[in-house]
């Protein structure tokens, strides 16, 4: 994930082409290349140049005799996204920050053509910001009814995937079947089915997925075998679609999963933590799960895949995404780079919920004195990592002297017009930071490990430091939730993937609104993605073609003690264990019962 790696987007041997560059000519251009870091590596690519059409991703075979080329012939020739994507994480090691002043270096063309645009030079100060935000005050009624509701993992995954969402996809699906001459005849019980499979594949995966279907006793899985037949998997699966082809704006890759991406992000948007604090950054939706992670000859591992532009909450809840298109196909605004753009965006997905002065954290992919200066024109306050050619000439002491000075020295100015301060702060490693909001004062004391002994030693800390250590990490902490338990079934759609990315942010941001609405009942990610798994496999389950096997299942996971919540249902049944009339439920059995009944029913 880009919180853990260093980027890599055309290849130092393919920087001259980086306009025009696709795959196969980057990965030559590595194979050919003595590499000298062993650090894991990220390529992000483009969808191919036939997205609107109509295609599958078969795999390509041995291209040329090199090897981990098996990748399809429409990705080996798509464009690889050419921004820069390198990540900081405020304490690089001296080796890491030799390649960054090489990739500056590399830089420095475009650097003069962007300098071209002469912009008026900023007055910079020694002394501290003065910000004159207003302090954070705003509540959160929506949270507040959310844990009234006190909704089950279901309720709340079905906050994102609701009735609307699921019929849409229904319609979707079977429009594109008959558009291929076949009645298809999904419904929202089906796919529900296929969605419960896709949410286990994260913690159950098999070689081949026809293997949880088989009667052999190494691999039969019963809840997914008695939920729906593996030919009708596949074919629901091979016709998954999100929107309609005879509609598609070609200009826009993603067009074939747009209507999905808007709907997500209305439901996402709608059901955030209102918080004053937020990230963003650039997150990868792998190609082709493991297909999607290859090997150089030095044994470095590479990977493969979309880049997702995130903004998150503190915590990890995604409140808005939107896939990379790259420079080739999307346009900046504002004067900013397109990383830039993408911050404003984010920020007036944000204000659509009221203008507040949200804070809101990234790294130097992003930062810019002239991006803070627009964020702080909308009443927002911004943080981040800064390169040193991004800081408009902040005259700053020299890197070569901070690193001489002692561990926690650092040097700080205050742009005189806009209040926008820059701190260059040593720390093994000589970081810039930036912010319109945040200052030097009050100085903190951090311990970081020391010497061969590693003993910790007390470290002076600016305030804009600690507060973006605090705050910043929300991208990488939603990576780490969706790396640990993601969809593992890929269809032969380029987009497959990026489906999988999809439930598993909703699946993330389900459990971190359990975690605010459930203080009493918490439950892991794990044991959230679980109980949302059965209850999809066992409630919409086709019982008229089970017989006897239903029956059992029923027995076995009724006593099994996972996931089993009482919810309120609007027509009165009888209560499975004394059988008078009860308005509650068991999610998990579907079966009615009482509050009162409800532990005895549970239990052998």
């Amino acid at each position: 994930m880009a919180s853990t790696s260093s980027s890599f987007t055309v290849g130092r041997g393919a920087s001259s082409k980086a306009k025009s560059a696709k795959l196969l000519e980057v990965l030559n251009a590595l194979e050919e290349e003595e590499e000298r870091s062993h650090s894991r590596q990220e390529i992000f690519i483009a969808p191919p140049d036939s997205a609107s059409g109509d295609f599958t991703d078969e795999d390509s075979g041995d291209e040329g005799g090199r090897r981990g080329f098996h990748l399809p012939g429409s990705v080996l020739h798509a464009s690889v996204v050419p921004e820069d994507s390198s990540e900081d994480s405020g304490a690089e090691e001296e080796e890491e920050e030799e390649e960054e002043e090489e990739e500056e270096q590399l830089l420095q063309p475009a650097l003069k053509r962007q300098r071209a645009v002469v912009e008026p030079r900023r007055i910079w100060t020694k002394r501290d910001i003065q910000a004159d935000f207003c302090s954070w005050t705003a509540s959160d009624p929506h949270i507040e009814d959310l844990k009234s509701q006190e909704l089950s993992p279901v309720g709340l995954f079905e906050l994102f995937f609701d009735e609307g969402t699921i019929n849409f996809i229904v319609n979707e699906t079977n429009r594109y079947a008959w558009q291929k001459n076949v009645n298809l005849g999904l419904t929202a019980q089906e796919l529900k089915c296929v969605l419960g499979i896709l949410i286990l594949s994260g913690y159950i995966s098999y070689p081949r997925r026809r293997m949880f279907w088989e009667t052999s006793p190494d691999s039969h899985h019963h809840l997914v075998a008695d939920a729906i037949r593996r030919d009708r998997f596949e074919v629901i699966f091979s016709y998954l679609h999100f929107a309609d082809n005879n509609e598609l704006d070609e200009s826009d890759r993603f067009a074939k999963v747009r209507p999905l991406i808007i709907r997500m992000n209305c439901n996402f948007q709608k059901h955030a933590p209102l918080e004053e604090f937020y990230s963003f950054g650039e997150s990868m939706c792998e190609y082709f799960g493991h297909r999607g992670s290859k090997h150089l000859p030095a044994g470095r591992p590479m990977q493969l895949g979309y880049k997702i532009w995130c903004g998150t909450t503190s915590r990890g809840y995604l409140v808005w995404f939107e896939p990379s298109q790259g420079t080739l196909f999307t346009k900046s605004d504002r004067g900013l780079d397109l990383g830039g753009s993408m911050v404003v965006k984010f920020v007036d997905a944000l204000q659509e919920r009221g203008c507040r002065p949200y804070h809101i954290f990234f790294d130097k992919v992003f930062t810019s004195v002239k991006l803070l200066s627009i964020l702080k024109k909308k009443g927002v306050k911004a943080t981040g990592t800064v390169h040193e050619y991004r800081t408009e000439r902040c005259p700053l002491k020299d890197p070569k002297e901070l690193k001489k000075m002692k561990r926690g020295s650092f040097d700080y100015k205050v742009d005189e017009s806009e209040e926008i301060i820059v701190c260059r702060w040593h720390d093994g490693s000589v970081v810039n930071f930036c912010s319109n909001a945040v200052g030097i004062e009050p100085v903190g004391l951090t311990s970081h490990p020391s010497g061969a002994a590693k003993t910790r030693t007390q470290v002076h800390q600016p305030s804009l430091v600690k507060l973006y250590q605090e705050k910043g990490g929300g991208v990488s902490r939603m990576d780490q939730n969706i790396a640990k338990y993601k969809v593992k079934i890929r269809g032969m759609k380029w987009y497959s993937s990026f489906i999988g990315y999809v439930i598993d942010a909703a699946l993330n941001n389900a459990w971190q609104l359990h975690r605010i609405c459930s203080h009493d009942a918490q439950v892991d990610l794990l044991a959230f993605r679980r109980y949302v798994a059965c209850v999809y496999l066992e409630s919409n389950a086709n019982v008229s073609s089970q017989g006897r096997r239903s029956r059992r299942l029923e027995t076995e996971s009724r006593f099994d003690m996972i996931g089993h919540w009482i919810v309120h249902q609007d027509k009165r049944t009888r209560c499975a264990l004394c059988h008078s009339q009860t308005n509650t439920r068991c999610e998990k059995c579907q079966k009615g019962v009482h509050a009162k009944c409800f532990r005895e029913y549970h239990i052998r």
